[in-house]
């Protein structure tokens, strides 16, 4: 394996951003290039990593503010090496990520995605474990031990009963993710998109039980301040009626029929309907029971 292209698409709070940047230095395996682009303006950054002196670490500022998917698209663009990663502005490697995403790689060459182990932390660093959390881990995730490789429709369902996948911590393979491209009309769900159209394409993906990674779940990411908004779930969807059609049209009646009940997204909508009201969010506590109670039916 060539050296590993870990991706930063950067915008939000300093500290979080330096604590996951020294993550990466502190890696096991030095052979990894850290690129970070930064979509904000906040103060002393360019100083900061101008002092950090490593070579394997490239920072760049945007002029103007792209936003979330045109940020992840300049990253994409500025990848060279045949594996990359978009590592979350808040998350943490542990020091073995580089090792192990080595060693799957070496086990399963050519493979298009690597989900590693993932322990959950909150905004303080500390372990946690929230209700979506657990419905991963005990419901949705597949029960399995060691290293398996999946694919096809069977993941594709999988994934569109419930996403317990954690995205910050997956390894791509560049090129596969070059050809399909991230979705110009998604923002929190570009994650699953992305997934089922590589696996429509016929690649594959490795899930790893070794624990590589730490995926920072708090109330102040983009996902988060659009859920009792309702917005997060318009958009999810939007999509789930568009998957639909299309693994319809790929002959994957199941994964069709699980993107048209997308369960998981609606039971987590409804749990939050009395955090919206008690927040005075009437709006938002009306739009959330809408896509609560509705599956992806076109309109007829």
């Amino acid at each position: 394996m060539t050296t590993l292209e870990i991706l930063l698409p950067y915008y939000g709070d300093v500290a979080l951003m330096q604590a996951a940047v020294r993550s990466v230095l502190a890696q096991s395996d030095p052979d990894w290039r850290l690129t970070v682009v930064d979509d904000g303006r906040e103060p002393g950054v360019p100083e900061w990593f101008a002092e950090l002196g490593d070579p394997r670490v490239r920072y760049f500022r945007n002029e103007q503010n792209l936003g979330v998917t045109g940020n992840y698209r300049k990253c994409l663009g500025m990848a060279e090496y045949e594996y990359m990663m978009f590592m979350g502005t808040d998350d943490i490697m542990l020091p073995n990520y580089v090792a192990t995403i080595r060693s799957i790689l070496a086990q399963y060459p050519g493979v298009a995605m690597i989900q590693p182990g993932v322990q959950v932390i909150d905004g303080d660093g500390k372990p946690t474990s929230s209700l979506a959390d657990e419905a991963k881990r005990r419901i949705y995730a597949p029960k399995q031990q060691g290293r398996t490789l999946r694919g096809g429709e069977e993941l594709a369902v999988s994934l569109l009963k419930g996403n317990w996948l954690y995205f910050p911590s997956i390894c791509w393979r560049t090129e596969a993710v070059r050809t399909t491209g991230f979705r110009d009309n998604l923002e929190i769900i570009q994650d699953l998109a992305l997934v089922i159209d590589l696996l429509q394409a016929g690649e594959h993906m490795v899930v790893d039980d070794v624990r590589a990674f730490q995926y920072r779940r708090h109330t102040v990411s983009i996902s988060s301040k659009s859920a009792y908004s309702g917005t997060r779930f318009t958009e999810a969807r939007r999509y789930f009626l568009d998957a639909a059609d299309r693994l319809d049209a790929h002959g994957w009646p199941r994964a069709a029929k699980a993107s048209r009940m997308h369960l998981s997204a609606r039971i987590h909508a409804l749990t939050l309907v009395p955090g919206a009201m008690r927040a005075g969010q009437w709006d938002g506590a009306k739009a959330l029971l809408r896509n609560a109670t509705s599956t992806a039916a076109r309109p007829r």
